[in-house]
C-alpha cells in the first residue's frame, strides 16, 4: 500500500478551521502568536504531578474525593477533545499530525489546544483515514495520558477505552449529519483497543461498562450510552461537566 500524502499546512489549518465551526469542543488553533504564551504545555501529558493536580482540582469541581472518578471523567473528556477535531478534520480527507500539539487550562476554562506546527497527510479513504486517525489520537495521545494516569490512580483498562470510545461515538451528536464522520467513526470502533467497548443500536452508541459519573455527588445519575441495566434515577445524559 502506498504511503498516504503529506497534506501542507494551509491545508490543514483549513481543515481545522472548518472543524471549528462545529464549535468550541472541535477547536485546534493554529496561530503562530499563540507561540508567546508560556502556559502553553505539550500534548500529551508526561508529568504524573502536573496531571494528578488537574485531576484533583477537577475533582473539586465534580465535587468527589474518589480520584478514580474524576481521573476517569477527565481522561473522558480529554479523549473527546482530541478526536472531535480530529475525526472533522479527517472527514474531509485530511488528518493533522498531533506532535507538536500543545494544551492549557485553568479552573473554569475549557481546555485549549494549539497546533505549533500545522502539518498532517491526505486520506484516500475510510480505512486510511482511521488508520491515520488512530496513530494520532490513539497511539500519540491516549496510550501516552492512560501510562501517566496509571502512576496516581487505578484505572481498568476495560473503563479507560470505554471512555475513548464513548467520546468518539459522542462526536456525532455535534453538528449535522455527516456520512463521512459516521463512516469514520464505525471503523474506528472496530480497531483495538476501542473494539468491542460498545455498539451502536436503536438509541444509538451503548457502551459495555460504566465511566463512574454515577458515583458524582449526590449519585445516581447515569449516562445516556452506559452499559449498566439498571439505573437508580433516570437513563438520560445527566449534565456534564467539562474540563
Amino acid at each position: 500500500m502506498p504511503s498516504p500524502l503529506p497534506a501542507g499546512a494551509g491545508e490543514v489549518t483549513e481543515a481545522l478551521r472548518a472543524a471549528g465551526r462545529l464549535g468550541p469542543y472541535f477547536e485546534i488553533t493554529t496561530d503562530p502568536a499563540e507561540e508567546a504564551d508560556p502556559t502553553w504545555r505539550p500534548l500529551p501529558e508526561r508529568d504524573p504531578g502536573r496531571l494528578a493536580g488537574l485531576t484533583d482540582r477537577y475533582a473539586e469541581r465534580l465535587g468527589t474525593r474518589e480520584r478514580r472518578v474524576a481521573a476517569s471523567i477527565l481522561f473522558q473528556g480529554l479523549a473527546s477533545r482530541l478526536w472531535s477535531p480530529v475525526v472533522a478534520a479527517a472527514a474531509r480527507g485530511v488528518v493533522p499530525d498531533l506532535s507538536g500539539l500543545h494544551w492549557r487550562w485553568a479552573p473554569g476554562a475549557p481546555i485549549a489546544l494549539w497546533l505549533a506546527e500545522p502539518r498532517g497527510h491526505r486520506a484516500g479513504g475510510t480505512d486510511e483515514a482511521a488508520g491515520l486517525v488512530h496513530d494520532a489520537v490513539v497511539t500519540g495521545q491516549l496510550e501516552p495520558l492512560r501510562t501517566t494516569m496509571l502512576t496516581f490512580t487505578r484505572l481498568a483498562d476495560g473503563l479507560l477505552w470505554g471512555n475513548a470510545a464513548s467520546a468518539l461515538a459522542g462526536g456525532l451528536n455535534v453538528g449535522p449529519r455527516d456520512d463521512a464522520r459516521a463512516a469514520l467513526v464505525r471503523e474506528l470502533l472496530t480497531r483495538p483497543p476501542l473494539a468491542g467497548a460498545g455498539e451502536f443500536g436503536p438509541r444509538g452508541f451503548v457502551r459495555r461498562n460504566c465511566c463512574l459519573y454515577y458515583r458524582v455527588p449526590p449519585g445516581g445519575e447515569m449516562c445516556g450510552d452506559c452499559g449498566l441495566r439498571r439505573p437508580p434515577h433516570r437513563a438520560g445524559p445527566p449534565p456534564r461537566v467539562r474540563p
